[in-house]
Parts: structure tokens; C-alpha cells; sequence
């Protein structure tokens, strides 16, 4: 039986917020249970974009500032990493007053790029998408670029925010692993399998259990409901969530938000595949104890398209600064 971790939390008040984080991981044996002296631990937030930094559509910088020395005390060696569709993880993170949180504990921010991988699933992780016996089915999207810190890192540790979502309802923890793609590339995928909410599905949770998080640790003190991933507005949830298996987390947050399961096509097709296990112990707090009423979902569902145009714009941009500026600079630095 796979285990998540809920705890009642409404502030994001440092000397608070840490000693909720202990008592959240705590069931689970800790962090000391992910993390052993000298990991290289990569924390993954949401950093969906330098706009709108009031709106709460992004982790919030005191959730990875107190994930991070939680890591520290381990003995870990933390960084975060993002790769934004557009923009950087550097800019994103000043623009939402991450940055000043990270060099509080001398916290390296990375830009994730890309490399690629088989895609083949570790054997604890669930059942292969390719074996029809175990409930699998074919992987489509075997030739996903994931990034090389990502998947080098020792152990990664993932950390949503709830949020409606125009494409996909909602947005948790398995949709946060995509940042873990290179950005352009996202881009790429949207217009490629983004009109097909279905398919699209599928590739989010191919890519999560190919990442295989050690441990996702979920920011719903405050989420963004609405017209999200960004277009939408803030709202009080007061709910920390953790669990080894993202999956079983994402379903147990659709019951904290009284969704229908089925509504939502990332935890639709990680039951389709068996990957999303059917018996969860709540280790503290259970859904019925923490859900709310009225949680607003998108007003109406729609495909995120970045349009070819502005694709084809930054893709250019990122070559020309990757392999002719950075190289000419460093060779007049010599």
C-alpha cells in the first residue's frame, strides 16, 4: 500500500512552515528516508513564469527555501532546476523573489538541458506501458528529450502547486515533471500533442515515471484556481501534501478539491496504465478532513498553443545564444 502524507497548513511564515514540513514528512521516516550525506538532490518547483508573481501560479520561494535546508540537514547537497517554456530559470525565480530566498542558504539555480534517454521504467515504479499482462500498453513518446541533470541527480524531489488548468483541468504534481523537459522542446510538444488532451496525458505521466521522483512535495497552502495555469487567481486551500509516489498524490489532491477523477487526464490515464495504485494510506490527515467546496475549474477547456511564430522565434534564440554567442564570448575571454 503506497503512502501520502496530508497536514492542515495556512501560512507561509519560515519557522512555521518548517516545522510543518518535518511533521509532514515524518510518517513517511523523514527526509533522512530520501536523502544520505553527499547526494547531489535536485528540487524541482513550479516555475511557470516572471509574470503575474502575485497570483500564486508558481512554488512559493519559502516552500523550497525550508525543502532545501530540510535537504541540508540531511546532508543532501540541493539545487533547483526548471527550464520555463520561455525565459530562464534564473529570471523566473528573481522575477517571483525566489533568488533572494536561494542565496539565503547558498542554493544554485540550474537551467535543465536536454539529453536524450530510453525511457524504459524503473522496475519499482509500476507496471511496463508496454506489457498488455501488467495493464500496460505501448509507449508513444520513447524519443522525449528529458534533461541531464534531472535524470543524473541523484534524487529528485519534486514540488508542485495546485492549480487549474486550461488544458488539463488540473495541474499537480505529475504536470509539474514536465518542466523537466528542455523548454523549447515543451513548446515543441504542446503544438504537437497538446490539441489532443488525451494524448497529452499520456506523454505527462510517460515522462513522470520515467523521471521517478524520489519524493514530490506538494504547495497547496494557497493554490490558483480558475482560468490557470496562470490566468486565474488565488485561493486558500491549506493543505501540504508528500508522498513517494506522485501518482498517488495527484489522486488524493482530486479528492481534497472534489473533482472528479475521470474530469482530470493525467490521473485518467495514470489509472489507465496502472501506475496510480488503487489502495492509499493517508498517514496523518485524509482527504474528507481537508477538502473544501467550490474549488473553480477552468470556465472552459482549452489547448495551450505558443503558435509557431513565437516557437520558431525563441528556438532561433536559444541556438544563436548557445552555439555562436557563449562560444565567441569565451573564446574573447581567453
Amino acid at each position: 500500500m503506497v503512502s501520502v502524507s496530508l497536514l492542515k497548513a495556512t501560512t507561509y511564515d519560515v519557522d512555521v512552515l518548517e516545522q510543518q514540513l518535518r511533521a509532514l514528512l515524518l510518517p513517511l521516516g523523514g527526509m533522512e528516508a530520501y536523502v544520505k550525506p553527499g547526494q547531489r538532490v535536485l528540487l524541482k518547483p513550479n516555475l511557470l513564469t516572471a509574470a503575474r508573481p502575485t497570483k500564486e501560479c508558481t512554488t512559493r520561494p519559502e516552500v523550497v527555501y525550508c525543502v532545501a535546508k530540510l535537504v541540508q540537514a540531511a546532508g543532501g547537497k540541493p539545487f533547483l532546476g526548471d527550464s520555463p517554456a520561455f525565459g530562464s530559470a534564473l529570471g523566473v525565480a528573481k522575477a517571483n523573489g525566489l533568488l533572494q530566498w536561494a542565496q539565503k542558504i547558498d542554493l544554485p539555480i540550474v537551467e535543465l538541458h536536454g539529453k536524450r534517454y530510453n525511457l524504459e521504467p524503473p522496475e519499482a515504479s509500476g507496471p511496463s506501458l508496454g506489457d498488455p499482462e501488467k495493464g500496460g500498453r505501448d509507449r508513444n513518446f520513447d524519443h522525449l528529450l528529458l534533461s541531464k541533470e534531472a535524470m543524473e541527480a541523484d534524487v529528485v524531489i519534486n514540488l508542485p502547486k495546485v492549480k487549474s488548468h486550461v488544458q488539463l483541468t488540473l495541474t499537480l504534481g505529475v504536470k509539474n515533471l514536465f518542466g523537466c523537459v528542455p523548454g523549447k522542446m515543451k513548446a515543441w510538444w504542446h503544438m504537437e500533442a497538446g490539441k489532443d488532451c488525451q494524448r497529452f496525458a499520456q506523454m505527462l505521466v510517460e515522462t513522470a515515471q520515467a523521471i521517478d521522483p524520489d519524493l514530490t512535495i506538494l504547495d497547496g497552502i494557497i493554490g490558483h484556481e480558475g482560468n490557470g495555469p496562470s490566468g486565474g487567481e488565488p485561493r486558500q486551500l491549506g493543505v501540504l501534501g508528500a508522498s513517494s509516489n506522485v501518482f498517488a498524490l495527484d489522486r488524493a489532491m482530486v479528492d481534497v478539491l472534489r473533482v472528479d477523477p475521470a474530469q482530470i487526464p493525467t490521473v485518467a490515464a495514470s489509472q489507465r496504465l496502472g501506475l496510480c495504485p488503487s489502495a492509499i494510506e493517508f498517514v496523518l490527515q485524509s482527504p474528507a478532513e481537508l477538502c473544501i467546496d467550490d474549488w473553480q475549474l477552468p470556465e472552459k477547456l482549452m489547448p495551450i498553443d505558443f503558435g509557431m511564430p513565437r516557437v520558431m522565434k525563441s528556438t532561433f534564440k536559444h541556438l544563436y545564444i548557445r552555439f555562436i554567442k557563449e562560444p565567441m564570448t569565451a573564446y574573447a575571454q581567453r
